[in-house]
């Protein structure tokens, strides 16, 4: 049988050229700045130099890693970087939104979830839960369909129309409820109005019963950084001002846009009159 260069580690397959490139890549991040050369490179994972170098470039082409002169000695590449930033923004937001959340959801009764923007689709990242017995346990870390929650319809009302229509032909139009809005023509009508009214509604879209409210934040350079919305049952909401629940979520959305001292893409300060 030929030697596919995997081993066993309590009954468990690893590759050995993987776990070799992921050794690289902690021994190099460990070095800081300065990064490895290829000899050292060689010595740290104990092979020959031709075998180090052949590493190294496969994980540069990748853009995991990139040469720096002199040397050249590698270093972290921009592709990691990128990773880093985006796992460090989703901390950075969500600790500064959680005293946010707990006063939104306190002001509303209702669950409160914090959302970053990942390439126009919501990432929910933190969440506060109403009082009550009702839960709305929906996963942290994971990307939902923007079309059909009131966080994914705040972020895209803030993206140009074309890249609307790319994400939706790579996403698609899933239709979760009746009321979930299938058509691009009609999900841009809806944009529109959320960018008029600061808020968006998802009434019985992604699940039948529940009614949520989102509101769009941004950062320094007017970019949609992600949004805020509530989540409560359809018949306690059924009783309440939707207007006066949309108007108090995008209060706290533009709490955190001060908070990331940044600005509406209308150039407005947040809280600012239309």
């Amino acid at each position: 049988m030929p030697n596919t260069g995997a081993v066993t580690n309590d009954g468990r397959y690893q590759v050995q050229s993987v776990a070799r490139a992921a050794r690289l890549l902690n021994e190099i991040g460990s070095h800081g700045p300065q990064g490895l050369g290829v000899t050292e490179i060689a010595e740290s994972l104990g092979v020959a130099k031709s075998t180090a170098l052949a590493l190294a470039r496969t994980l540069a082409a990748a853009g995991l890693l990139r040469s720096v002169d002199p040397g050249p000695r590698y270093v972290l590449g921009l592709n990691l970087l990128r990773l880093g930033d985006l796992v460090g923004q989703q901390t950075s937001i969500a600790e500064l939104g959680l005293p946010m959340l707990r006063e939104l959801s306190h002001s509303t009764g209702m669950t409160a979830r914090l959302a970053i923007n990942e390439s126009g689709f919501p990432v929910f990242v933190e969440r506060i839960d109403g009082e009550g017995s009702i839960r709305f346990h929906a996963p942290l870390g994971q990307r939902e369909e923007p079309h059909a929650t009131a966080a994914g319809k705040a972020i895209l009302a803030h993206l140009d129309e074309s890249r609307v229509r790319s994400i939706i032909a790579d996403a698609g139009m899933t239709r979760y409820t009746p009321r979930t809005l299938t058509s691009i023509d009609v999900l841009l009508n809806d944009l529109e109005r959320i960018r008029a009214e600061g808020y968006a509604v998802d009434d019985e879209e992604e699940a039948e019963g529940v009614f949520c409210v989102g509101s769009a934040f941004f950062d320094h350079h007017s970019h949609c950084a992600g949004a805020m919305s509530v989540t409560g049952l359809k018949v306690d909401v059924s009783l309440r001002d939707v207007r006066q629940l949309g108007l108090t979520v995008r209060r706290f959305a533009d709490q955190m846009t001060s908070t990331l001292s940044g600005t509406r893409p209308n150039g407005l300060r947040p809280g600012s009159a239309r």
